[in-house]
């Protein structure tokens, strides 16, 4: 089900172009993290305003009926954020009756699904932003929603499961269900049309671009055929726990400036084992990377979050494998909590554990010459 429509229709009639406040223009509707509205403001940075079940949000800016409006403001007047809201919350509370049991009558009809096969109309999401050293405005692409590689700590779930409660689905643990745009390809080849070109990362956001089911379906290598067919020379970018990718590497090397990254929080597999059970093995994933360069892609690592192992192994393996890397921290447990209950694990949920294994390891990845990035895109991207 794509929810972008949807969302339209609560906010009506603020249609996109719609001037909702002197200055502030409603520019685009995302439902791929969450319902959010994007916002240009005359003079500053966007303004998003997400829109979530009321009872899964504690602290918000305005609220309807049923859900909560809250901002995230990039140099823009906060007092503008709480207006905005207040003025999109007044549409809400005239549609959300109708919208809202119109979307729960149709994920009625398709109650206990776990794998479905869904259309949207839209493939390639904006992301990114502009920042005075460079252009990191890019597309994330997924042709998944829902991942069955399930890490329990990953947070695409604390965006995914009030979607699903908003839409009267059963609650389904993270890594069983999956929501498969099987008309992904043919969507994407018509906005690389109608769309300025920018980088595309397919990356775990929402789900694996190559968790088990794309054995099946295929659709992850199909928008890779699309690109390849449109020659496609902005930079393409894939992120994955899992060794199927390598099956598309002779596909992603006839893409120029393509790079292939794997995330890899931990040297020691038994770690892995215990927190990514269904995830490809330390060794595979390192593998992944030194196949990659040998077909001539970039190769880049995300560590998120830090786990238990011995550092200096894991920079040793990371320098020898990738081109650069991301450090991040843990977010959230999530479904995790039983995993970091373990003894062995229970002082790396801490916050001042997961800083300083950070700050531990990019030390050491800068005394071997690696370097790191923040932000959505490694370095070596092209502006």
């Amino acid at each position: 089900m794509d929810l972008r429509a949807p969302l339209l229709e609560l906010v009506a009639p603020h249609g996109l172009g719609a001037e909702v406040l002197p200055g502030v223009v409603l520019e685009r509707a995302s439902a791929e993290l969450g319902l959010r509205l994007t916002f240009a403001v005359a003079g500053a940075g966007p303004l998003h305003v997400e829109l979530s079940p009321l009872a899964d949000t504690p602290r918000y800016a305005a609220r309807s009926t049923r859900l909560a409006l809250s901002y995230r403001a990039r140099g823009a007047d906060p007092g503008l954020g709480k207006r905005l809201c207040d003025t999109l919350a007044a549409a809400v509370r005239d549609n959300e009756e109708r919208v809202l049991a119109r979307l729960e009558a149709e994920a009625e009809a398709q109650a206990g699904a776990r794998l479905r096969e869904v259309e949207v109309d839209t493939l390639l999401e904006p992301m990114g932003r502009v920042t005075a050293a460079r252009d990191e405005t890019f597309y994330g692409l997924s042709p998944y929603v829902g991942c069955l590689v399930g890490c329990r700590f990953c947070y695409a779930q604390s965006h995914l499961d009030p979607l699903r409660r908003l839409l009267g689905r059963a609650a389904a643990p993270w890594g069983s269900w999956v929501d498969a745009r099987v008309n992904a390809p043919a969507v994407l080849a018509r906005e690389l049309e109608a769309r300025p070109r920018r980088p595309i990362k397919l990356c775990p956001i929402v789900s694996d671009p190559y968790q088990p089911l794309e054995k099946r379906l295929g659709l992850t290598r199909a928008c890779l055929e699309v690109l390849v067919g449109a020659a496609f020379d902005a930079p393409v970018f894939v992120l994955t726990r899992a060794p199927l990718v390598r099956r598309d590497l002779p596909l992603l090397a006839r893409l120029p400036g393509a790079h292939l990254g794997v995330s890899l929080p931990t040297a020691d597999d038994a770690v892995r084992a215990h927190f990514e059970p269904r995830a490809a093995s330390v060794d595979e994933r390192l593998a992944l990377l030194r196949d990659a360069r040998a077909a001539g892609l970039a190769t880049f690592a995300v560590v998120q979050p830090m786990l238990a192992g011995d550092r200096a192994e894991l920079a040793d393996a990371l320098a020898a494998h990738a081109d650069s890397v991301h450090l991040a921290v843990l977010q959230g447990e999530y479904g995790a909590a039983a995993d970091f209950d373990d003894p062995r694990f229970a002082a790396t949920r801490e916050p001042a554990w997961q800083k300083g294994a950070a700050a531990e390891l990019a030390g050491l990845l800068d005394a071997r010459g690696v370097p790191r990035w923040e932000g959505e895109l490694p370095p070596e991207r092209q502006p």
